[in-house]
């Protein structure tokens, strides 16, 4: 097996971290990484801002877990336990050593006059933006990291972007929690990929025979 597939097999989201502080050269190598993704147009709409700063967390997290709450009081959901998963919410990223925000701008993506394709445009921008992630979480576990891919941003734009002072332009999208880790979960369980993929027309399931040795 090459060393890339045991990075993509051994890679997990952690969550618990040890104290440990993360070096801000060890975060320039992820973000490094997350530079040779590929993207639309090569337009790299990914703009990143690392927190390490104990105040920074904290504040954002009491921010985005505030929305959390109100979401979930809506929902009709009883008090006790909206307070407990919002607390539970925010330690996950106040307890994290580092966190980076990924953004997405649309300063240098094409521009359409008409929605559909301009919504298509945005589409681009965000796929870009994953595999500029995922090129961070792989970066992450080859130093010895564990990280973690949380989309919660998306549902709190605005409270993030007061909070970190982040313009209108650049839209937040998800917080990457950063440190060592101090779990080791296991892998869950995966689907074969005869289960999701086709050949040639859909429902035709992609169906691959065994290679046969050399001496059969």
């Amino acid at each position: 097996m090459s060393s890339f597939n045991d990075t993509l097999k051994k890679r997990r989201s952690i969550r618990r971290y040890t104290h440990q502080l993360v070096p801000l050269e060890l975060v320039k190598e992820l973000l490094q990484a997350a530079a040779y993704a590929p993207s639309a147009h090569n337009a790299q709409p990914w703009r990143f801002l690392v927190l390490i700063g104990q105040e920074q967390k904290d504040a954002l997290a009491k921010a985005m877990a505030e929305v959390w709450l109100s979401e979930l009081e809506s929902d009709h959901i009883p008090t006790s336990t909206c307070w407990s998963t919002a607390k539970a919410s925010a330690e996950r990223f106040t307890a994290a050593p580092a966190l980076i925000l990924a953004c997405l701008t649309m300063e240098d993506m094409d521009v359409y006059s008409d929605e559909e394709r301009q919504k298509n445009e945005r589409d681009l921008a965000v796929q870009s933006l994953g595999a500029a992630i995922q090129n961070i979480l792989l970066e992450a576990h080859v130093q010895g990291l564990g990280a973690c891919w949380y989309c919660a941003p998306i549902f709190c734009k605005s409270a993030v972007r007061g909070v970190l002072k982040i313009p209108e332009k650049v839209e937040p999208q998800a917080l990457i929690a950063i440190g060592y880790p101090a779990e080791t979960p296991k892998m869950p369980p995966r689907n074969a990929v005869e289960d999701f993929s086709y050949l040639n027309e859909w429902e035709s399931f992609l169906q691959i025979k065994p290679r046969s040795s050399p001496n059969e």
